[in-house]
């Protein structure tokens, strides 16, 4: 059962580090220069094209974890 419930919560991390990814990089994508970074005048924010590939890893690594969790858990017990 808790197998279950961690493997839920590294499931939600995943979606939450893969929103990030989307908003921080993803919706940026054709702003980047060629120092990397995006200025949105809009907001003040500066957006950097090296959070891309960390959000990313973070999200699929969270998602790995998830599934094998919840693999693990599923297995029956000798």
């Amino acid at each position: 059962m808790t197998g279950k419930i961690l493997s839920l919560a590294f499931l939600g991390l995943s979606f939450a580090f893969g929103y990030f990814w989307y908003a921080q990089y993803f919706r940026w994508l054709s702003c980047f220069n060629e120092l990397g970074r995006c200025f949105d005048a809009g907001s003040g924010v500066v957006y950097l094209e090296q959070s891309g590939p960390a959000w990313l890893s973070l999200a699929v690594i969270a998602f790995g974890t998830s599934l094998y969790l919840f693999w693990r858990a599923s297995k029956p017990k000798r």
